[in-house]
């Protein structure tokens, strides 16, 4: 059913009950009216004729017929159109009446100070009584009847039917009513229908464009179509690049694990063709495997990392303190590589909010290099490792450095340290240390570069800076970054001060 339809509907049948409803209120209302003006009335003509009654009654049996006759034509001529019925001892006959009575005569109750209402036939009365004098030894005291005809519920009546008509008539005037004008108003919503009907995101780059029309309803309902669509065309790119991520891990994965598997099937070979191998030869044949199978099993982490990295959504960050964070990477180290010398500043209370996961790989990987690559000339391991709040009040950031002893990074190599697969010809590493690294403070819109030590003497520094960031940065920033660390798509900018 159209909503102009349900509106006229609703109109039509909503007005009637509201005019029905409206002539009730006011039925009580004259109803009331009515019955007090007809009761003041009868008040101010009983106050009248109570007067010349009692004065009728001063000189009835008095043997002054003159006076008698005259008062009496007074107190019949005062009634006009009011019904009388005076019962008197001195009166001719024991009661006087005058004016219009009930037909056929009702019984009438002992007394009526206030207006009552008597049944004759199909008429109501309304009648009230007065007292009109003091009744003599043995007689019943005088009293004044009034009558009067009860013309209120003729006139309720009229307003009965002139309500019902008004609900009958309002019912197709309104429901017209109503109709032409949800037609006129809903020409917006009709107008956003036949855009958007043509729109299928499936088959079409085609978006809804939409002028304000100043209807809140319609803005409202165009504004959330023009978001659910962009919300699709972002799943469709999220879902292409998990797609892509997927592929390329599996082609990498496979090119990059040919190599150590075809090395470990090598020296298989060797250990089941020559079961009487020289034990100098199978030991060195048996730790070549132990490097291959590190080699291997290092790859595989770094690229299921990677493939995280590149797939991680908004709702994984959270308010992270990174001095907690930075203490438990350093540990970590000392456990794994217990000949590390590793010194440690930081500043407490530096909260970022990040991907906790994804920020512990990251350091974790800065320090496993500075381990491998930086060693002094003595083979010694020494690392030191600061956090601190920036000093530049216009760049509020935390900022970590690494420092090694070792040989040192050429400024122009510093570019290619954080790309894919970049080794040195000794590094023991999957080359995917760094690249990792890179894509994170990228993840977290940090700047990460690759400096000399800042006392002038032989060794690496690496410096990232990660932003105060909250949770609507961390989801504007991950719909507009390029993730695809995985793919090898991603370029660096220079390395004296990479920004990833």
């Amino acid at each position: 059913m159209k909503l102009t339809t349900r509106i006229a509907l609703a109109v039509g049948l909503s007005v009637p009950l509201l005019v029905l409803a409206s002539g009730w209120l006011l039925l009580h209302l004259v109803t009331d009216d009515l019955r007090a003006r007809q009761d003041s009335q009868l008040r101010a003509r009983a106050t009248v004729l109570a007067k010349n009654a009692k004065a009728f009654l001063e000189v009835a049996g008095a043997d002054r017929p003159v006076m008698e006759q005259a008062r009496q034509r007074r107190l019949v001529n005062s009634a006009r159109d009011v019904g009388v019925r005076l019962t008197a001892p001195g009166a001719p006959g024991g009661t006087i009446t005058a004016g219009p009575q009930p037909d056929p005569f009702p019984s009438l109750p002992r007394g009526a100070p206030k207006p009552v209402t008597v049944t004759s036939g199909d008429t109501d009365w309304l009648a009230l009584s007065l007292r009109v004098g003091a009744a003599k030894k043995g007689d019943t005291p005088p009293n004044l009847w009034l009558f009067s005809p009860d013309t209120a519920e003729e006139e309720l009546a009229l307003v009965r039917r002139r309500v019902v008509l008004g609900a009958l008539l309002a019912a197709p005037l309104a429901g017209a009513t109503a109709w032409a004008i949800a037609t006129r108003a809903v020409l917006p919503l009709r107008r956003l229908q036949r855009r958007t009907s043509g729109l299928d995101p499936r088959t079409s780059a085609a978006r809804l464009e939409h002028t304000p029309t100043r209807i809140a309803e319609v803005d409202d309902l165009a504004y959330t179509v023009r978001t659910v669509l962009a919300r699709y065309d972002e799943q469709v790119e999220r879902t292409g690049e998990a797609l892509a991520t997927a592929r390329a891990f599996a082609a990498t994965a496979s090119h990059e694990l040919r190599t150590p598997l075809m090395s470990m099937r090598t020296n298989i070979d060797i250990l089941t063709d020559h079961p009487g191998l020289d034990p100098g030869d199978r030991a060195e044949v048996l730790e070549d495997l132990g490097r291959e199978h590190a080699r291997l099993l290092g790859l595989l982490v770094m690229l299921r990392a990677l493939a995280q990295g590149d797939l991680v959504e908004a709702d994984a960050f959270a308010s992270l303190d990174l001095a907690e964070l930075v203490d438990a990477s350093v540990s970590g180290l000392r456990r794994t590589h217990a000949g590390a010398e590793v010194s440690v500043h930081t500043t407490t209370g530096l909260l970022v909010h990040g991907w906790e996961e994804g920020l512990r790989s990251a350091v974790d990987n800065l320090l496993t290099n500075a381990w491998t690559h930086g060693r002094a000339a003595d083979g010694t391991a020494r690392i030191e490792v600061t956090l601190r709040a920036s000093r530049d009040p216009r760049d509020p950031a935390a900022v970590l450095t690494v420092d090694d002893h070792g040989p040192g990074i050429p400024p122009e190599r510093r570019e290619e340290v954080f790309q894919r697969f970049r080794r040195g010809p000794d590094s023991p590493g999957s080359g995917l240390g760094l690249t990792l690294v890179a894509q994170q403070i990228d993840l977290h819109r940090g700047r990460i570069a690759v400096l000399d030590r800042p006392d002038g003497r032989p060794g690496t520094r690496f410096e990232v800076r990660l932003p105060a960031t909250d949770v609507r940065d961390v989801e504007s920033t991950l719909l507009l970054l390029r993730r695809d660390w995985l793919t090898g798509r991603h370029q660096l900018a220079p390395a004296s001060e990479t920004q990833v």
